[in-house]
């Protein structure tokens, strides 16, 4: 018989763990100390979180939602006390570790890893759960799209009745889910002047969920989100209970919109840039307001927010800065492309490409990916990276001058070729998978120029 260690002692275990973690420099103990207690205790996770006097929200996506459920943060924690994920670690072992920390905590605030949604939802039971979007990403780990929603599918019917469900209307399968909750809040963009002349051709849900047809667009605005609806059934976007309007993009230095609720409107300004940062606000701001909040709170917190790590994240080094733009699938990637360009196109990249499991072992996504209008303002890219080879590959095919390609696979002499080709007072932008943005980041935390994300995230 499998004995359960007492829970006490399972959390004194596991903060040990973290402690050992630290001192080794196995990392900031995000996830060690959630797997000890999750072999001492398998429903430790459970009972750590019916301590939360709030109880607890979610937040998952394919793309933005470790900068979303940062923007939650920033709107809720003026005036409640949270335990946070904010390092990132989104799987059941992060969160359980998050929940160990956090002392005195009220409300548990999770972002959630999209495969594991259904799992931690389960164990949770939450208060209330936003549903950003989903992209196609990581195949070799994920399957197709239609797998992930399909589960998601199954865990909103088993949410409890009284648990408010954010989704973006604006995505086919998530706007979907509100046929499985009654108690749902729908959030999309409503300013079709910022809508893509056409659908993308690395566009996912293109087809009806219900008749199979081709969805037509009234505006298509990140990927496949955008105001659609079938021709032959009648499917389409749901109504939005939270819309963006009104928007103005402000190149790389942020973006403006209205923000209308079923509270009232409000203008805001967010010192982070991009259409789907606007996606992100209003994901957070969903969910804020159904956790209570004002909306004079919510766009206080909104204006107040500043990049999460690795997403458009500036940091300074000597005279030059370094803007790191986290890319993982051909959507993400495509929107960072277009608010480069948009807010004028730099001079030099870097772009780092690695095919370890949190990357995806399949990097095929790179070819879906339109690099070619930040390509065509480029004088020299550097890639870097396991896959840097194949990343070069791409960079040729899509018309830059193989002399003006430099192969560099090592991640810091990378770094330091893009910083030495940046004049003195510029900005040297840098494009990485995730475990490349890690170990970049960690590079230049080593080198005393920013803080290790844990302790910026503590």
């Amino acid at each position: 018989m499998k004995l359960r260690v007492p829970l006490p002692a399972g959390i004194a275990l596991a903060r040990v763990a973290a402690h050992a973690s630290r001192i080794v420099g196995a990392g900031g103990g995000t996830t060690v100390p959630g797997k000890v207690l999750a072999r001492l205790d398998p429903e430790a996770l459970d009972r750590l979180a019916m301590r939360l006097p709030l109880g607890s929200a979610l937040v998952s996506a394919t793309n933005g939602k470790t900068t979303s459920a940062a923007m939650v943060a920033e709107i809720l924690s003026p005036r409640v006390r949270l335990a946070h994920n904010a390092a990132g670690a989104n799987l059941v072992s992060g969160i359980a570790s998050t929940l160990l920390s956090a002392r005195g905590a009220e409300l548990g605030l999770f972002e959630v890893d999209e495969a594991a949604l259904p799992e931690v939802a389960r164990r949770v039971q939450p208060r209330a759960l936003s549903l950003g979007n989903l992209f196609r990403d990581q195949l070799d780990r994920y399957g197709e799209l239609e797998h992930i929603a399909e589960r998601w599918r199954a865990a909103v019917r088993d949410l409890p009745a009284e648990t408010v469900l954010a989704v973006n209307g604006d995505d086919p399968q998530v706007g979907d889910l509100v046929r499985e909750h009654e108690n749902a809040l729908v959030f999309g963009v409503d300013d079709p002047r910022h809508a893509m002349p056409q659908l993308q051709h690395a566009a996912d849900s293109k087809w009806c969920l219900v008749c199979g047809r081709p969805y037509e667009y009234a505006a298509a605005y990140v990927g496949h989100l955008g105001d659609y609806h079938c021709p032959s059934c009648g499917h389409g976007r749901p109504a939005l209970d939270v819309a963006a309007r009104e928007i103005e993009l402000h190149g790389l230095v942020g973006v403006s919109f209205t923000l209308a609720a079923p509270a009232g409107e409000t203008r805001l300004r967010l010192a982070v840039p991009g259409l789907y940062n606007v996606y992100n606000a209003l994901s957070a701001a969903t969910l804020a307001l159904a956790l209570g909040a004002e909306l004079e709170d919510v766009g206080a917190g909104l204006e107040r927010f500043a990049a999460a790590f690795g997403r458009f994240e500036r940091i300074a080094i000597g005279e030059r800065s370094v803007l790191v733009l986290l890319v993982k699938n051909p959507a993400g990637a495509n929107e960072a492309v277009r608010t480069l360009v948009a807010g004028g196109a730099p001079r030099i990249a870097v772009l780092g490409l690695n095919d370890e499991i949190a990357d995806g072992r399949d990097v095929s996504w790179i070819w879906d990916v339109d690099w070619e209008p930040l390509l065509a303002g480029l004088d020299r890219v550097v890639v870097t990276g396991a896959r840097a080879a194949e990343m070069a590959l791409r960079c040729k095919y899509g018309g830059f001058p193989e002399q003006s390609i430099e192969v560099v696979p090592a991640l810091g002499p990378a770094l330091d070729r893009g910083l030495d080709l940046t004049p003195a007072g510029g900005e040297l932008v840098v494009l990485p998978t995730y475990t490349a943005m890690l170990a970049l980041r960690k590079i230049v935390s080593e080198r005393g120029f920013v803080r290790p994300y844990w302790e910026r995230a503590a």
